[in-house]
Order: structure tokens, then sequence, then C-alpha cells
């Protein structure tokens, strides 16, 4: 496929931007000699579409998704140091908190814009354009959730106006404009035009499940303001749900991908996790030290939640054991590998780690959590209570997703956890929150940045930090990245007024919804 050849140029071409500008002036025959003879200067939309679809869910998974997010909300935990970013606040060597800016701008990014300039001057490719909007939202909020103010405007301008340094936005004005692109693209879509079809690896051009993403990302980003904006919040909350939301697990959100052949085939979270910390497969001899955190551990065994016997093992012996009895998490912050890491539980290598499993992007169980929520604020007018056990119910049906088997959860044993967990019906509006949010951290594992991103805004479950000599943080959770050093260097202009904007580039500076 020429488009990835194209691509990769494009990345050198950047780099050598000011030289090939100076060549420009004085051409003797250099220009046929820098043209790429495996690349095309036209791209096949369908294809670059489908490659900014795995893209954007195959970016930089362990160090974003492990060590910072889930590290950073107790979900994972290392005795090492280096990969200690979320673990221990630490920082002292390696791109872990800038890995997800700097590969998500020159592949997903710049891939999915390009989707969009090449099919957006041709009414009869609106479908194609709508879905492309959408898509540019999912990849763009992953981004901004991370790090707040970004090039969002200016994003993949350098290769269409040599636009080398882009400004930053505002994350509230990236918000505005993501919903706005969510609601125009769905209004756009039109039945009696062609669609992306099997190159669209989420629905396959299916236009009706495809306003239901769009609007339940937009609900996503809606309850995402409650703090920051909580009147724009409402009003998208309830534009999103009369639009119609992903409420079934059949019109949920998920990729496919293949056990065997290429590594983009593979299921990039599982991929990600086995060659980087799991794959000596016997409980002791694990890369980064890694192990599911006590925390999370804790909570699934109080809550006798029968997800704990489809997410964790314990290896005994050679055997990934998935008995309730021991399983146990890894304190955060130690400083020295325990005697008994063995005993630790990690992820379980048949649902979690499973290479052929699928990535679920956005699901009923997420959605109707949302409606709980909605609900409880006054902004929905459906029952609370339902929409949570819905969403339990949903949450816990996910896991026969990655494995009709290992990860398939009887009818009973929810019944028993709903019974044992049930909604704060009665209960105060915090009471109801929490439960929600709590719930929330639980359900989108391994989706770590979205939880990441989940716990933060919600402040649910409450957290106990860490304060381990030598952190950079205070002992205080992280509560965004850091922008990369070339930034600073290379968009030291726009950087800086980002920067002056919205706080220093700390582990610690709150971005824009992120309130107390």
């Amino acid at each position: 496929m020429t488009f990835l050849s194209s691509h990769t140029f494009l990345r050198r071409s950047l780099l050598m931007a000011g030289l090939l500008a100076g060549l420009t002036a004085c051409d003797k025959g250099f220009e046929q000699m820098n043209i790429n003879p495996d690349a095309s200067s036209t791209i096949t939309p369908a294809y670059v579409f489908t490659k900014a679809q795995l893209d954007a869910l195959n970016n930089s998974y362990y160090s974003t998704g492990v060590l910072a997010s889930g590290g950073s909300i107790q979900h994972f935990a290392t005795y090492k140091d280096v990969p200690a970013i979320g673990d221990k606040y630490y920082f002292q060597q390696g791109t872990y908190p800038y890995d997800f800016f700097q590969n998500g701008y020159p592949n997903a990014v710049n891939e999915i814009s390009e989707v969009i300039r090449a099919v957006s001057t041709d009414a009869s490719q609106v479908n194609l354009l709508s879905a492309a909007r959408i898509w540019r939202v999912y990849t763009m909020h992953r981004i901004t959730d991370l790090y707040g103010d970004i090039p969002y405007s200016d994003a993949a301008k350098g290769y269409t106006q040599n636009l080398f340094t882009p400004k930053y936005d505002t994350q509230q004005a990236i918000y505005a404009d993501m919903l706005n692109e969510l609601d125009q693209s769905v209004q756009a879509f039109d039945a009696t035009k062609t669609t992306f079809g099997t190159a669209d690896l989420i629905y396959g051009g299916n236009i009706d499940r495809w306003k239901k993403f769009a609007n339940s990302l937009m609900l996503r980003l809606a309850m995402r303001m409650t703090k920051a904006d909580p009147t724009s919040a409402q009003t998208w909350a309830k534009k999103a749900i009369a639009g119609g939301v992903i409420t079934q697990d059949s019109d949920l959100a998920k990729i496919n991908y293949l056990a065997s052949g290429q590594d983009i085939n593979k299921n990039p979270y599982a991929l990600s996790m086995r060659n980087s910390d799991y794959s000596p497969g016997n409980g002791n001899d694990n890369i980064e030290g890694g192990k599911l955190a006590r925390t999370f551990i804790d909570v699934l065994k109080n809550s006798a939640d029968p997800r704990l016997n489809v997410i964790a093992v314990v290896w005994n012996g050679s055997t990934a054991d998935t008995t309730t009895s021991l399983q146990r998490g890894m304190p955060n912050g130690l400083l020295v590998k325990p005697a008994d890491f063995k005993t630790y539980s990690e992820p379980n290598p048949v649902t979690v780690l499973k290479l052929d499993a699928p990535v679920l992007v956005m699901t009923a169980a997420e959605v109707n959590l949302l409606l709980a929520e909605a609900a409880v604020r006054g902004w929905y007018s459906g029952d609370a209570a339902t929409a949570y056990n819905t969403g339990v119910r949903s949450a816990m049906a996910n896991w026969a997703q990655i494995n009709a088997t290992a990860g398939s959860i009887s009818t009973a044993k929810v019944n028993a956890y709903l019974t044992k967990n049930p909604f704060p019906t009665s209960g105060s509006t915090d009471a109801k929150l929490a439960q929600i949010g709590s719930q929330l951290w639980v359900t989108l594992f391994p989706d770590e940045q979205e939880a990441f991103a989940s716990w933060r805004r919600t402040g649910y479950p409450a957290l106990t930090p860490v304060n381990v000599t030598g952190n950079i943080t205070g002992g205080v959770i992280p509560r965004r990245l850091l922008y990369p050093p070339t930034e600073e260097s290379v968009n030291n202009t726009q950087y800086s007024a980002a920067v002056a904007r919205q706080g220093a580039n700390l582990l610690t500076t709150r971005i824009w919804w992120d309130k107390q």
C-alpha cells in the first residue's frame, strides 16, 4: 500500500523543511531526484481511512495507557523506577510523557486529515467525509484530554501549507469545535450515497451506527465539561441523547484483530503489554516489573465483582490461575522487587492479553453509565438506576466479546453483583455520582486513557496517592502528560503561548475541563 511509504517520506520531509526550502531556488535537476518512486501524490481515501482507524488506537499504549494513565489511576503498578511515571510519579529518562503527542500527529492525525482533504470537495462522498470528520474528533480528543491545549486547527498543515509551527488552540475552543463537528457530520450523512464499506473497520460503512457513535462521543465530551462549563455540558448532552446513542451491545464500536500476520493486525493493547512486560508468562520475569495494582484488585475482590476472574491471574507454577482467593494486587510506590512478586495478579493471557481480541472503542456500558449520570443531573428523563444496571450488565457482557468462553460471566453472577452493590436510589447526589464514577473506573479497563480522563473528571473512586522520595509531583497524582521538548525548541513561540495560558508544562497542571 503506497500511502505507507508516502507518509514515511512526509515525516522525513518535515524534518528537512528548511533545507528543502533553500534548494528550491536553485533547481539543477534535483527536483526529480527528490521524488520518492514508491510514493503517490494522490491518496486512496479508503486505504488511508483504514490506516487512520488502526493508528488512532495503536499509539504508545504501554507508555501512555499502562504506565502513565493506568499507573496514575492505580490499575497497574511496577516496582521499577524508569517506567514509574504513573506508579511513583517519577520521570528520570525515556519518552513516556511525550509518546502519544509525538506519535499521534505524524500518523493518525495526518492520515485522517488527508482523508478529509481528499473527499471534502466531492458531494457524492459526503458519507466518507462525515465518517472521517467523526474519526478526527475521536483522534484529537484523545490527544487534548492528555495534554490540554494542543495544535488543533493548524494540525496536519505542514504538508499542505508548509505550516511547521502550528498554533496551540485552547482546549475550550477545541471542545467547542469537536462538538460542532460531530453535530454537523451526523446531519450531513446521506443514505443514498456511498460509504467506506469494508474499509471501515468499525461499522463497515453502516451510517445509522456511525450516527450513534458520533452522538455517543458527543455525550462523552459533554459530560467531560460538567465542571468547566455545566451549561454547555447540559445542552450538548441533551442534544446527543435526543440524536440517539449507543444503548445496545449490538451497536458498540469496535475493531477486530488477528492473532497472526503483521503486528498491525494484532490487538495493540494486548501486543504492547505482552512485548513490554508480560511476554515471559511466568509471573516472575516481567520486563518492566509490572502487575495489576492492589487498589484495583481490592476493589474487585471487596465488591465480589465477577470480572476479577476474567481480568486477573496469578501464576501458579506454569498455570495462569484465576482463582479468586489467589488474586492480590501489588502496591503502588514500591522501590524494590518484592520477594513474593510472583504471587501478585497480572493481566489474564486469554482475555486482556489476547492478540485476536477486539478493541472496544465505545460501548453501551459506558454510554448507559453516562446516561445514569445525566439522569442524576436532571439532563435525561430516564431512570438513573435502570441506566446504571443496564450499564453494569453490558460491561459484564463485554468480556465475552473478548473471549466467548473465558470472558463469559453468567447472569446469576451479574445479578448477585448488582444485589451486593445496588445503585443508591435513595442516597445523596454525591453518593450516586460516586457509584457511577467508580463503576466507570472498572468498566473502562483496559482503555486506560479514557479511564484516566473519567477519573480526573469525576474524582471517583477516591484514590490515595503515593509520595515516594524523588517524585516530581509532590505526592500528587498526575493530571496531564508533558509536551515534548521538541515543541519547546522547534515551535517555541506557539508552545510558550500555550504554557503561559494553560500553566507550566508539568504533570500537575490541570487542563481546562479538569476542575476541582
